[in-house]
């Protein structure tokens, strides 16, 4: 019995059994459902990244990410090298021994043999390596002075010339009108016989009359003259200048004008500078968490509030109903995640990585909206975020930056007399070129392994093989004419051209890399080139101008859609270097002593550092990982800072004759792309002269448009190149001639020669052109033959158009002259006898126009006595 009666109970229980079963049956498959084969699962079930797992960052809520069994059951893949440990992270294999500690436990860097210097360099005290060159010329290249303990008098060779300060130079510098000793003394007249080299150029030197000419050779704005921020090299703007004072009752504003001292600090600018009204503070605040503001204004602590005593004098202090009453009891005040009761009323907060939308719901931050969150890539996630690394880069576990992975990094600058190469660190400092008269200009191209660089003294532009023998250094001329300041130099290392920057002309130009084709691409007056930058990638190229007013311009590398990107807050900007992976531009101003960056829209400005001392004159920057290099002229040194916090500030070297160009060495900041000139059918791209690349503006845009050289124009094919015409200047002719179209008139100006006219009315495309007299030969007859071929029918056109015209000319004509004839026989007078009152029928008033405004005209008396008499 009892059996038969729990069945019919078991089989009434079913019902509700049966949803428990399936929820389990439901949270068993969940459980045994895996990740995809690149994720890893947590304990909870989440799916994480691979990447992420014993990366320093729990990513798990139950941290089985970075357990020590998740970590010590990892394995590093082949080229990686183990840390070990508790975590056993895994870096590549690069890293070990370089001087870095990159494993917390510091294993990478133990175990590692002493460094030893090549046979071609010294090696320093504290273990660094530079060249043999850099032994015993008076200035410290090894940070502990090493490389200058122990010298003798230095004694120079019979083709160098020897500086009072024992320098040695070559002898060919010297008495050339550029000091080159530190001391002048290679200009002294006692040792040119008698000439005074250094003498300036006129008044005013080789500088415009809106220029100051410095003793140290510079250039600058006048107005920077007498400023109070020194701007030349040795700071010779800044000499005999009056220095203004103010009464002990006057406000001195920083431009050095003087006000009255009750003007300071009265909610009004009266300084042009607005100098009088920083640093005043004109409200009484009331901030803090220990802080009550009272209704009626008053400001007390918050220890005064709800302690039964009026402290306020609305006793806005002491509410009943909110004092002792806790609203976060109820229904948690409506917050959706963390309710906080204050004395009077509450408040909703968020946890990290939340932000309150409104006055109760929490939303999610997405962190990646900053720029400057990662170091590289930034991926959002539920209240945090997470940092990952471009291709070619790797996570560093220690510092949690992306660090370049693969050869070394070097840093490539002019220092005046020759090219330098220098790791980072220091760890390696040699000589590249040396023996050069003033280099200024400086780009490499890492593919071919070539360096390139501009000499401004004889204003050409020179490359060679980075790794060729240092007695081997013979350089190859890329640009030897047609140059006059070319400051700024870059390298298209996907097309093959180089682009640089003339500031006396104001000039943009490219070339390609033997230096055989070459043409204009930008000029205005009154623009100062200086930098510029190179985006082959996109097509895009950018340049900073410290012309007036200053500014960044952008444009394609073919010279097309050129606007300016920044305008506000600049003044000089010199260097400008591009961080491609981000897509951000850096620049240095030399005036406002500081490090900017910008999106490549001109966007989303950031100020990186300011800093007066250790940005006293910034010339040149380059971007590598996550720091900043400049060159600095009036310190003489290379500085390194945190592009992302602007702290970290450091001193990388000194003792530098004249650092300008720098520039950063690795395959990582030269992607490979397509050379969109060289996909086509047809040799470069079709173009008789240069194909360049197109700015890629939208996926409609170009990929290259051909350009001719300067003074010569495409032709209707846009690939052939034709002589640009020069203005006809008409003459007037009798109306009874027949007007005639001058062939001459359209040909080049140089026409020695005249070639057999060609049958064919289109362009023959000549792929062997490489100079302007060859293309402009090439196209003569094609001009002569247009002028000739279209007389006729440019006759017969001119015909059918005049006719029309005079017909309707002579319509009009007689069209006036029938309304004219109506007009005067439509006008009746009467006339009367009495000579004081004769009227029309149509009076006319003349309103007239004075000083003073409109007027009538005098009134005219008329006396009949006369009449009578």
């Amino acid at each position: 019995m009892r059996t038969a009666d729990r069945a019919p109970r078991c089989a009434a229980l079913l019902p509700l059994l049966l949803p428990l079963l399936l929820l389990c049956l439901e949270a068993g498959a969940a459980a045994e459902e895996k990740c995809a084969r690149n994720e890893f699962r947590c304990r909870d079930g989440k799916c994480i990244s691979y990447m992420w797992v014993c990366d320093g960052s729990t990513e798990c809520q139950d941290g089985s990410d970075e357990s020590q069994e998740t970590c010590m059951a990892a394995t590093c893949k082949s080229g990686d090298f183990s840390c070990g440990g508790r975590l056993n992270r895994c870096i590549p294999s690069s890293w070990k021994c370089d001087g870095h500690e990159d494993c917390s436990n510091g294993a990478d860097e133990q175990g590692c043999p002493a460094k030893t210097c090549p046979e071609d360099e010294f090696r320093c005290q504290d273990g660094r390596c530079i060249s043999q060159q850099f032994l015993c010329d008076g200035d410290h290249d090894c940070l502990d002075g090493s490389d200058e303990a122990a010298c003798s008098v230095a004694t120079c060779s019979p083709a160098d010339f020897q500086c009072n300060s024992s320098a040695c130079i070559p002898q060919l510098w010297a008495c050339d009108g550029d000091p080159d000793c530190k001391d002048g003394s290679d200009e002294w007249p006692q040792r040119c016989g008698g000439r005074d080299t250094s003498a300036p150029q006129g008044d005013n030197g080789p500088c415009s009359s809106l220029e100051f000419y410095c003793h140290s050779g510079e250039c600058i704005h006048s107005s920077w003259r007498c400023d109070g921020g020194p701007d030349c090299k040795d700071k010779s703007d800044e000499e005999g200048c009056v220095v203004a004072t103010c009464r002990p009752d006057e406000f001195q504003c920083t431009d050095g004008t003087c006000i009255h001292g009750s003007r300071q600090c009265n909610r009004e600018h009266d300084c042009k500078d607005m100098s009088d009204e920083v640093g005043c503070v004109n409200v009484t605040l009331c901030e803090g968490p220990d802080k009550f503001k009272c209704h009626t204004g008053e400001c007390i602590t918050l220890d005064k509030v709800c302690n039964g005593a009026r402290d306020c004098r609305d006793w806005s202090d002491e509410p009943l109903k909110e004092c002792g009453t806790n609203e976060c009891l109820d229904n948690n005040g409506g917050c959706s995640h963390i309710c906080n009761d204050l004395k009077i009323g509450y408040q909703c907060l968020c946890p990290s990585g939340f932000h309150l939308v409104d006055q109760w719901q929490c939303k999610d931050i997405d962190e990646c909206q900053e720029p400057d969150t990662c170091s590289q890539l930034c991926v959002n996630l539920e209240g945090t975020y997470k940092c990952e690394c471009e291709d070619g880069f790797h996570m560093d576990p220690s510092t949690k930056t992306c660090k370049a992975v693969g050869s070394v990094a070097y840093l490539f600058f002019t220092n005046r007399h020759e090219v330098r190469k220098m790791t980072p660190d220091r760890s390696e400092y040699t000589s590249l070129v040396s023996n050069l008269k003033y280099a200024v200009a400086l780009d490499a191209e890492v593919a071919s392994n070539r360096l390139y660089w501009s000499d401004l003294s004889q204003r050409k532009i020179y490359s060679t093989q980075i790794d060729r023998a240092p007695g081997l250094s013979a350089h190859d001329t890329v640009i030897s004419g047609d140059l006059q300041a070319p400051d700024g130099l870059a390298v298209d290392w996907i097309h093959g051209n180089i682009y640089w920057t003339d500031s006396v002309p104001g000039t943009v130009s490219v070339a390609d890399t033997r230096g055989v084709k070459r043409r204009t691409l930008f000029q205005k007056k009154g623009s100062k080139p200086r930098a510029i930058v190179v985006d082959p990638v996109h097509g895009f190229m950018y340049w900073t101008d410290w012309g007036t007013p200053a500014k960044i311009e952008k444009g394609g590398l073919n010279g097309v859609d050129i606007y300016s990107l920044v305008t506000e807050n600049i003044e000089w900007p010199n260097g400008i270097t591009l961080d491609l992976a981000r897509g951000r531009l850096y620049w240095v101003d030399s005036k406002l002593h500081s490090i900017s960056s910008v999106d490549v829209n001109g966007r989303n400005r950031k100020t990186v550092l300011e800093d007066e001392k250790r940005l006293a004159h910034p010339f040149s920057l380059a971007i590598f990982e996550d720091k900043i290099f400049w060159t600095d002229i009036m310190n003489e040194a290379i500085f390194s800072v945190n592009r992302l916090t602007g702290l970290d500030v450091h001193l990388v070297a000194e003792n530098l004759s004249s650092p300008e160009d720098i520039v950063l060495f690795h395959n990582v900041t030269q992607p490979k792309g397509v050379n969109w000139c060289e996909r086509t059918a047809l040799p470069n791209g079709g173009c008789q002269y240069l194909c360049l690349p197109a700015p890629q503006i939208n996926s409609h845009s170009p990929k290259f448009t051909c350009v001719c050289p300067d003074g010569m124009v495409l032709a209707k094919d846009m690939r052939s190149c034709l002589a640009e015409a020069e203005p006809v200047v008409t003459t007037p002719v009798p109306h009874t001639a027949r007007p005639e179209v001058s062939a001459t008139a359209l040909r080049p100006k140089h026409t020695d020669e005249r070639p057999a006219p060609s049958t064919s009315g289109r362009p023959v495309a000549t792929p062997g052109l490489t100079t302007v007299e060859s293309a402009t030969m090439s196209h003569q007859d094609m001009g002569n033959t247009a002028g000739r071929g279209d007389e006729k029918p440019r006759s017969m056109g001119a015909l059918a158009i005049a006719l029309p015209i005079g017909l309707v000319t002579l319509l009009c004509l007689g069209a006036f002259l029938l309304w004219r004839n109506w007009r005067l026989r439509s006008i009746n007078s009467i006339n009367f006898d009495n000579p004081v009152y004769q009227k029309t029928t149509e009076d006319e008033v003349h309103i007239c126009r004075s000083q003073d405004g409109y007027t009538y005209p005098s009134r005219q008396v008329v006396s009949l006595e006369d009449d009578m008499a």
